[in-house]
């Protein structure tokens, strides 16, 4: 049974939706506030948000603006009179007009064990630093970007399978359930935050589709995390034969081998497509030409032949 207070959910991503589902089910929600409509994908066609999808679903409504400093935009938040705002993956920061509206504060639920990984993109630097954990934490925001006072963590390991989409997924889950334990200490009156050390602070700022491209020279292992890391988004990518050649998954053979140049493909076999890098082998296992289907690279080579000494590029 939903137990009534006044929220207002403010998100945009994937990682968000079941923060929002999360709160609707257990208090129900005033409205949802999310990033405009924008174009994705190749076309370019305009898609919603994920979470402006999900709040539809669900027959919130929905606020949208460019900028969430936009006084129109504070006035109606705090016309709703919300005794709680609640924020993931939102994408901008809040201002502190907005900030000062709610008796309960502005809890923001952010995927990284903060102060590590302050920003936007603390599941993919966590994945590209090649952590063993992370996990999500939820915070009373101030203006600083994830700078408040923290109220409770909850540590996620990372497992050796994991990519950004997977690992995203589970932190998401474990945030969902921590913002009601969060806000249920705080309506008890027995939750409190505590302040962040700074000292400890590192940063995620945004990947950007260049992030995705491989550089040979780079040791095997940190370009395995890396293609964990942009998997889904942005995707690894490499040059063959002046073809883009997206890259899904792959494994690292650190022994070392012999002095071939980095990028320059080793040996083509069963196990997959070995490449030469900066330290070690790394063996690419799923695939994407372009202009066609991902495909395990077994089944890739049948179609298109690919010998020992072909070069793949490091950019576009």
């Amino acid at each position: 049974m939903k137990r009534s207070l006044s929220t207002v959910f403010m998100g945009t991503s994937r990682f968000a939706t079941p923060i929002l589902q999360s709160l609707y089910d257990h208090y129900g929600l005033v409205a949802v506030v999310t990033q405009p409509d924008r174009p994705s994908g190749r076309g370019r066609v305009i898609s919603m948000p994920e979470v402006k999808q999900r709040a539809l679903e669900l027959d919130v409504p929905v606020h949208q603006p460019e900028r969430v400093k936009d006084a129109s935009l504070v006035d109606t938040i705090r016309g709703m009179n919300p005794e709680l705002v609640v924020v993931a993956a939102y994408g901008q920061i809040l201002p502190r007009s907005l900030l000062k509206i709610p008796p309960m504060g502005c809890i923001n639920v952010h995927g990284s064990l903060l102060p590590k990984y302050r920003g936007a993109a603390p599941i993919h630097w966590a994945l590209a630093r090649g952590e063993s954990e992370t996990g999500v934490t939820t915070m009373l925001m101030d203006e600083g970007m994830d700078t408040g006072p923290v109220f409770l963590r909850r540590v996620v390991p990372i497992h050796p399978e994991d990519t950004a989409g997977s690992l995203s997924e589970r932190l998401a889950a474990a945030g969902a359930a921590l913002v009601i334990e969060t806000i249920e200490g705080l309506k008890r009156g027995d939750l409190h935050p505590t302040p962040q050390d700074g000292r400890q602070a590192t940063y995620a700022p945004p990947f950007k589709k260049k992030d995705g491209w491989m550089t040979w020279s780079e040791p095997a292992r940190m370009l395995h995390h890396r293609i964990r890391a942009v998997t889904p988004w942005p995707g690894a990518f490499t040059r063959l034969r002046g073809r883009m050649l997206k890259i899904f998954w792959a494994e690292v053979d650190e022994k070392p081998g012999g002095k071939q140049q980095p990028g320059c493909v080793v040996d083509v076999g069963a196990e997959g497509i070995r490449v030469a890098t900066g330290k070690g082998h790394i063996i690419l296992k799923d695939v994407q030409l372009e202009g066609k289907k991902r495909l395990p690279v077994h089944e890739f080579l049948l179609g298109y032949r690919v010998e020992a000494g072909t070069m793949l590029g490091n950019g576009p």
